[in-house]
């Protein structure tokens, strides 16, 4: 493999490795957020249970319920941001292992192409030397 094909190669894998890096990070941000919208579902449930026995609590359930909300909000919103970051890391991932496999690929074909020409010189070195053999 020629220097320049192994350092795009590396390059290249740089990258990916990189890219993968970012979509598992992007990941354990998504499901952190949607753990977090789950622990707020927990917590409405039991406020509202809480206010179903304590008349006083069932009197602040609607401010409670009103916050609760703009948070469920705020978590869903982050929710929906992390997908489309998700599915514009993931299209970058795809690209860079496209990019690679491209790069490994005219990499081989070099290397299959110098071994080619090397049979080729040597078969027409053999016919010359029988060539020879048969003219003396």
């Amino acid at each position: 493999m020629t220097s320049w094909a192994h350092s795009l190669i590396r390059i290249s894998n740089y990258e990916v490795e990189t890219l993968q890096k970012r979509l598992a990070e992007i990941t354990a941000r998504r499901a952190s957020t949607e753990m977090r919208l789950a622990v707020l579902d927990a917590e409405a449930e039991v406020e509202r249970e809480r206010s179903r026995h304590d008349t006083q609590a069932g009197m602040m359930l609607s401010a409670y319920l009103a916050g609760w909300k703009a948070r469920k909000a705020a978590a869903e919103t982050d929710l929906a941001e992390l997908d489309a970051e998700e599915a514009g890391a993931r299209d970058a991932l795809t690209s860079a292992f496209e990019e690679l496999k491209k790069f490994e690929q005219v990499a081989e074909t070099t290397r299959l192409n110098r071994l080619i020409a090397a049979a080729r010189r040597e078969t027409a070195a053999f016919d010359e030397l029988g060539l020879r053999k048969r003219a003396s």
